[in-house]
């Protein structure tokens, strides 16, 4: 548990100075805030801004910032020396995904809040995020070990964020693309939190959100155990 909060404590003050990760917790929650209070369009469906930034929240933030706090550490050989201090992969794996899963909890709180969500329907939308946010932190942690430095993580972190972040906003004004997209959990994400309050929870969701998350944790356990964190 020591070895826990003292990385935990280390990200934090990591984040503050680097401004590649900050911008991606704030950029989507504040960008909410303001699209949500000054614009309004005629026939537009209610907090259509918060239903739409949230799922590319849950696509980009989470992902990107695993992927670049790994890939950054392993370049400045200071995951090497977190190893060498008798810190485990898996506390190094846990405390970080911890401190990025809490503050993208802290712009999941924003969202709700904007959305005026409540009782069942808040329910709904935060574990909508939470199955998200989680999924998305298994995808970086997997492009992070598989970089060789932060360069590296970028090339292939941004295709990746792209397709999961922008897909589901494409597949609402294109027929074809919302059918193909259905195979990826953010569109699922996506099709949960429009239906939250005029649809029940639907089974398709839940079995393709299961099968990405599976998808996610086999190609961790592949790239950890091919690569590791050294």
């Amino acid at each position: 548990m020591n070895n826990i909060k003292a990385i935990f404590m280390k990200q934090i003050l990591d984040t503050v100075k680097n401004k590649t990760v900050l911008i991606q917790f704030l950029m989507f929650p504040v960008m909410v805030i303001i699209m949500e209070n000054t614009v309004k369009i005629d026939d537009m469906p209610e907090h259509f801004f918060v239903k739409l930034f949230a799922v590319m929240f849950v696509g980009m933030a989470p992902l990107t910032c695993m992927s670049a706090i790994i890939a950054e550490e392993k370049e400045k050989n200071t995951l090497r020396a977190l190893m060498m201090s008798n810190v485990k992969p898996w506390q190094y794996i846990i405390s970080v995904g911890l401190y990025i899963f809490i503050i993208c909890m802290v712009g999941t709180a924003v969202f709700a809040v904007l959305g005026g969500y409540s009782g069942a329907e808040l329910a709904r939308f935060i574990l909508s995020m939470i199955s998200g946010i989680i999924l998305s932190e298994v995808i970086g942690a997997v492009i992070g070990i598989f970089s060789r430095n932060q360069m590296a993580a970028t090339s292939l972190t941004i295709p990746i964020m792209m397709v999961f972040a922008f897909v589901p906003m494409l597949s609402m004004f294109n027929e074809s693309i919302r059918k193909v997209a259905g195979i990826i959990y953010s569109q699922q994400i996506s099709d949960l939190i429009n239906g939250i309050g005029s649809s029940e929870v639907s089974v398709k969701s839940i079995i393709v959100i299961a099968v990405n998350f599976l998808i996610g944790i086999v190609l961790f356990a592949l790239a950890y155990k091919k690569k590791g964190l050294e």
